[in-house]
């Protein structure tokens, strides 16, 4: 098994585990070894004032009468009983000299047993009762050991209740990692941000590699490469693909322009036939739908890589006022009301051509008025083209989108239309993110509706 390393994922969540432990665990034992209930070492203040204290007694005690240990248990049943300090013997073996005070016997034999040295006096917080010693009292060559009771009055130390409070110990833990985990969350969504982002750009039909995809936790360097490696993959697919349907176009142009000048030397050797007259109608034809076959390749190609932001005024302005123009020529009407002061980002001549194709559409096949109107509803543009035409069956709505599709009323052959206007928009839609509809309107005309995303500014 290979070990984790820092730049790997999982061996960043395996450091941060352990590095969240080992700082709680220190700040565990730093908030025992501050809690006066464990023993401790004498503060030298502290241990200066009860060794005067010491002093005295064992000047008043050598004054005294009796035998060494009678004259400790006098002393001691003297003190006040109500006192911030109460002072305790015990001889040199640690056996009790008199009774304990307030109850405080139990303790202070527990602390005779673990400080017994006097020259490393020590104390300890038993419940409210602060023990310290022991310090050397001396009477002639007789001597004893003197403990120093004082009632403890501060409050203990937040972070030693803390250690007393499980749910609280809980809620520190918590806060002492919450920063690693936020940092390792960070670490992990930042690169799965910039991935997320790079698939909507891909999305949106922009396959763009990103260097900034092969930084990061390892694993991620690793998804960043194959996801560049499959981008660069589908650019050389996509140009090639369309480079294929160019060159097929462009040759076939080539048969078909000799075809027409054939069919022009029998039509003047022979003179007009319907024969000939129908193979220059269909050859033509063909040539217009080879042409919008090229022009369609044409676009395509790196159309994904070919983007740049426009606004819509300058996009679309003039061909408007053509269309107007083209349809004055037809005995039409065409209307279109203010373009938004709004950006988009894309493929200039895709974005012209969607629109173009359904204007163009919606002039040959209306019979009076065009309608061309645009809206922005926060980063979203509709444009709607609608005509008073005969339109088409509902059932055939979605199906006006796809390559050479017909229908068999007014928009049929007779029009001499190639079907590729609405899949040219249809496609051009689809990779600016956005999407074509059709309806039919109140007057029984087609209405086309597209959506494109438009660029913050």
């Amino acid at each position: 098994m290979k070990l984790p390393t820092i730049k790997s994922l999982y061996g960043r969540i395996f450091a941060i585990f352990w590095l969240t432990l080992m700082l709680v665990l220190i700040a565990v034992l730093m908030a025992q070894h501050s809690d006066p209930r464990q023993q401790h070492d004498l503060p030298a203040s502290a241990k200066a004032e009860y060794a005067k204290i010491a002093e005295a007694v064992s000047a008043k005690i050598t004054s005294g009468h009796g035998s060494f240990q009678q004259k400790l248990k006098n002393f001691q049943r003297k003190q006040p009983e109500r006192g911030s300090i109460k002072l305790y013997f015990t001889s040199v073996d640690g056996e009790m000299l008199g009774r304990g005070h307030h109850g405080s016997s139990r303790a202070l034999k527990n602390f005779v047993t673990l400080a017994d040295d006097p020259d490393e006096p020590m104390q300890r917080l038993y419940g409210r009762w602060m023990l310290a010693g022991p310090f050397t009292i001396e009477d002639s060559n007789q001597q004893a050991l003197m403990y120093v009771g004082k009632m403890w009055r501060e409050s203990p130390p937040f972070y030693v209740r803390i250690l007393d409070r499980p749910f609280q110990l809980l809620l520190v833990t918590m806060l002492v990692s919450t920063p690693l985990l936020l940092w390792l969350a960070w670490a992990v969504t930042r690169p799965a941000r910039r991935l997320q982002a790079a698939a909507e750009r891909v999305a949106q039909g922009r396959f763009e590699t990103d260097p900034d995809l092969e930084k990061g936790p390892r694993e991620f360097h690793q998804a960043g490469a194959s996801f560049n490696q499959m981008v660069t993959a589908l650019n050389q697919m996509i140009s090639g693909q369309q480079r294929l349907l160019s060159d097929i176009s462009h040759e076939l142009r080539s048969p078909l322009t000799r075809l027409r000048m054939a069919n022009a030397l029998a039509i003047r050797k022979q003179g007009q036939s319907d024969n000939l007259t129908r193979i220059d109608t269909e050859a033509e034809r063909m040539e217009k739908m080879i042409a919008d076959l090229l022009s369609l390749s044409r676009m395509q190609i790196n159309s994904h890589a070919e983007r740049d932001v426009y606004s819509l005024l300058e996009l679309w302005q003039t061909l408007l006022e053509d269309a107007e123009f083209e349809a004055e020529q037809c005995g039409k009407h065409l209307t279109y009301g203010a373009i938004p002061e709004a950006n988009i980002e894309g493929n200039g001549p895709l974005l012209c051509s969607a629109l173009e194709n359904v204007v163009r559409n919606a002039i040959k096949y209306a019979n009076h008025q065009i309608d061309v109107t645009m809206s922005v509803t926060g980063t979203s543009l509709e444009v709607m083209v609608t005509d008073d035409g005969e339109g088409v069956p509902e059932e055939m709505l979605v199906d006006i989108f796809r390559p050479f599709y017909r229908v068999s009323t007014a928009r049929d052959r007779a029009s001499g239309g190639t079907g590729l206007g609405l899949a040219i928009t249809d496609s051009a839609v689809r990779q600016h993110n956005g999407s074509a509809q059709a309806s039919i309107n109140h007057n029984g005309g087609l209405t086309i509706r597209l959506t494109f995303s438009l660029t913050l500014t």
